[in-house]
C-alpha cells in the first residue's frame, strides 16, 4: 500500500475480524524486521516475540483470554474502567462476579475472544525487566513509564502491517493469567509479558476514526491551563 506516513498515522484503527487466509512467515519477518527499529529506553530493544502457531497452544492462549475478557465486559457494564489504577475497588469485585452472564453470551455468539485461536497470526509480546529503565518503579502508585520501552514496537508493528495491506490489535487481556501465559510458553520469571498482538488481512480496515480535540487534552503552562489551539 501507498500511504504517506501522516495518513498511516491518522487512519489505522484497530481491526478484529479477518479474512481466514494466514499470514506467511516471510511477512511476519518483514513486519518484524520494520518494527524493531522502534525507540527504547537505551537502545536496549528489550523485546521478545513468541509468534504461536501450535494449535493447542493457541487453544489454551485463548481459554486463559476468556477469562480476563468476561471480567474486562463485566467491568466494563458496571459503568467502571476496567481495572483502572485508580477506582472503585468494592464496586469493580461486584461487577467481576456478573463475568458468568458475559460467558454465556459468549459461547452462544462467539466474537473475536471466542475465536482467538483461529486468527491469522498471533504473536505474544515480551519485556525484558532487566532492561527496563522503569525511572517511576519507587514512586508511591502504579508504575508505568517501563512501557515506553515496549509499546512504541508494538505500535511500529502494526503500523508495518498496516503498509503490508494487514490490520489487527493490539490486547493485553491475557496478561490477567500471565503466570499461566507464562508457563504456558515457558517464559522465565524475567519476563513480563506485554501485549498480544493479533494480524491478518482485515475483513474491513477501520480508518474513519474518532478521536478527542487537540484542546481537550493538551494545555498551556499548567494542567488547568488554556486550553492549546490552532493559531
Amino acid at each position: 500500500m501507498d500511504l504517506d506516513l501522516v495518513t498511516t498515522l491518522r487512519s489505522t484503527g484497530a481491526a478484529r475480524q479477518f479474512h481466514p487466509d494466514p499470514v506467511p512467515d516471510g511477512v511476519l519477518a518483514r513486519l518484524l524486521d520494520t518494527a524493531r527499529f522502534a525507540p527504547s529506553g537505551g537502545n536496549r530493544q528489550g523485546w521478545r516475540v513468541i509468534v504461536v502457531k501450535d494449535p493447542v497452544k493457541r487453544a489454551a492462549l485463548r481459554d486463559l483470554y476468556l477469562s480476563g475478557w468476561y471480567e474486562y465486559l463485566a467491568i466494563g457494564a458496571a459503568g467502571l474502567v476496567p481495572w483502572a489504577p485508580v477506582t472503585d475497588r468494592a464496586a469493580e469485585a461486584r461487577a467481576v462476579a456478573q463475568a458468568p452472564r458475559f460467558a454465556e453470551a459468549g459461547a452462544a455468539t462467539p466474537g473475536f475472544a471466542e475465536t482467538l485461536d483461529a486468527a491469522p497470526a498471533l504473536l505474544l509480546v515480551l519485556a525484558d525487566l532487566t532492561a527496563l529503565a522503569a525511572v517511576d518503579r519507587d514512586l508511591p502508585r502504579y508504575t508505568l513509564v517501563g512501557g515506553a520501552s515496549v509499546y512504541p514496537f508494538v505500535w511500529s508493528l502494526l503500523l508495518a502491517a498496516r503498509a503490508e495491506g494487514l490490520g489487527g490489535v493490539t490486547t493485553t487481556v491475557a496478561i490477567r493469567r500471565e503466570s499461566d501465559v507464562r508457563a504456558l510458553f515457558e517464559v522465565p520469571e524475567t519476563l513480563a509479558v506485554a501485549a498480544l498482538v493479533v494480524l491478518g488481512r482485515p475483513v474491513a480496515q477501520p480508518t474513519r476514526l474518532k478521536r478527542a480535540p487537540v484542546g481537550s487534552f493538551a494545555s498551556i503552562d499548567r494542567y488547568d491551563g488554556a486550553p492549546l489551539t490552532a493559531p
